[in-house]
């Protein structure tokens, strides 16, 4: 089996690249360099070329304040990338499974977000990534989609590496206490994606659109703070206090959910998928950013 992953440089495609797969699979991650999203063509140029079994698209525009002022190149990549994803794997006869996020829904529901709620985005970054799902569904019967939200590593942006940055350079931060959501590990997305491949390649066919985010859920202001303790017990330098700020305290120029709760429940159903703690990999992640400081 061969697997081709779009998003070379990104969180989830460097850990797909680390993970274990299958004796003999042969698995190829392509980014820019190799194969340039914003150009038309460029996709389905690359599945015609590297003849893949399946395809897993991991790249995105994901700067979601530049998005509101950068709207067409959102729209390129988050949305007519994975159109000619879904355009060229149809027709090689080939599967798809494509990474979305919790910013297609508006943060306004009371519980968790299932499959089926109705999608509002309230950013430009959140539409563009709605356009991106729904025209894979349109194109190709063959895919999944996986949301997920708030996803961090040991590299590239994110939040787990802007609080240590922050954090060792003030004595005192406000983080928002009213957002409350799921992280994320990138190496659990991988490993999911990895096992849901992998038991399509041996003829599960569960196709559709399903939820995958950290558990226990818990609000930006209660994630740094366990960044913090964390990041202290390992030596690092830690801020002297974390306040509890409000959303309206925080302007930004994309708009943010106020609940990106996912609800897992269908991806343990079809895949037997269960929530991953996300204080373990944060804990696991913080060591390896503490190693990598250290040497």
């Amino acid at each position: 089996m061969h697997v081709l992953i779009f998003g070379k440089a990104g969180q989830i495609a460097r850990e797909l690249a680390n993970v274990s797969w299958p004796a003999f699979w042969r698995v190829t991650t392509v980014g820019r360099n190799e194969c340039d999203l914003m150009r038309s063509g460029a996709a389905t140029n690359a599945i015609a070329s590297y003849r893949p079994d399946f395809v897993i698209n991991a790249a995105a525009y994901t700067a979601v304040d530049k998005a509101e002022s950068n709207r067409s190149a959102a729209f390129a990549l988050n949305a007519d990338a994975p159109r000619e994803m879904a355009v060229a794997s149809a027709a090689a006869g080939i599967s798809l499974l494509h990474v979305s996020t919790d910013y297609v829904f508006d943060g306004k529901a009371e519980t968790a977000y299932r499959e089926t709620d109705p999608c509002a985005p309230l950013s430009v970054y959140g539409a563009s990534k709605l356009a991106g799902e729904i025209a894979v569904r349109e194109h190709l019967p063959r895919h999944l989609i996986l949301r997920t939200s708030w996803v961090f590593s040991p590299f590239g942006g994110n939040f787990v590496r802007t609080m240590l940055r922050l954090g060792s350079e003030r004595d005192e931060l406000g983080v928002v206490g009213d957002q409350v959501g799921g992280p994320t590990a990138a190496a659990d997305i991988a490993l999911a994606l990895c096992r849901i491949v992998t038991e399509m390649a041996s003829g599960k066919g569960e196709y559709g659109t399903y939820h995958y985010s950290g558990f226990p859920f818990v609000s930006w202001h209660g994630f740094a703070e366990r960044i913090f303790q964390q990041a202290g017990k390992l030596g690092l330098k830690t801020p002297d206090s974390v306040r509890m700020i409000t959303t309206a305290q925080y302007t930004t120029p994309a708009p943010r959910p106020g609940n990106s709760m996912l609800n897992c429940g269908a991806i343990k159903r079809d895949w037997g998928i269960e929530q991953p703690s996300w204080e373990t990999a944060l804990d696991r992640c913080i060591e390896q950013l503490s190693m990598r400081s250290a040497e």
